[in-house]
């Protein structure tokens, strides 16, 4: 349930994905790393932060179709890295489930914010991101084209800037 950028700690109810599936923690060295290399194509740049992140896969039937990190950003804030759901499967509320789930989990660890960063070339996880109710925060103009060794192409677009988002959470009572 969400209500003026707050989450309930019940944010999965109501989503037909729950029906068949659940999330649960991912050792770090049980990856999946075609899944994290699709939302990530720069494998250093996951390797920085893989030990130090909280991992959760999304199952059905002990079959994984998604994962999503968090790591502690600072205090009381948590960043969401690399959301990534097996590409036959998206479009079926999996990857919203996931977020809410992790999101919920980000509360747990005593987060009053989650943030995290996609390109600006990314115009689905731009939407998406916005209808779960995170809010554009900051550009980090050719944060792409500094760190990247090869140029980024998404939809017809060259991804140059990281658009930073940020999402307010407080348990309802």
């Amino acid at each position: 349930m969400w209500e003026r950028g707050r989450i309930s700690l019940m944010v999965h109810q109501g989503i037909s994905a729950g029906d068949v599936c659940e999330v649960r923690n991912i050792p770090a060295t049980e990856l999946p790393w075609q899944l994290l290399l699709e939302a990530d194509p720069h494998r250093p740049h996951i390797e920085n932060y893989v030990e130090r992140a909280v991992w959760l896969g999304l199952y059905e039937h002990e079959r994984l179709l998604g994962v999503a990190g968090l790591v502690q950003y600072r205090p009381h804030t948590v960043e969401l890295m690399n959301i990534a759901v097996e590409p036959a499967r998206r479009r079926q509320g999996l990857g919203k489930r996931l977020v809410q789930v992790a999101i919920e989990r980000a509360c747990l660890m005593g987060a009053r914010k989650v943030v995290l960063g996609t390109g600006n070339s990314s115009l689905d996880a731009l939407a998406f991101y916005q209808k779960l109710g995170f809010r554009m925060e900051a550009v980090d103009r050719d944060h792409f084209v500094r760190t990247y060794p090869l140029p980024i192409v998404e939809n017809g677009i060259v991804c140059r800037d990281m658009v930073r988002l940020g999402l307010s959470i407080e348990p309802l009572l």
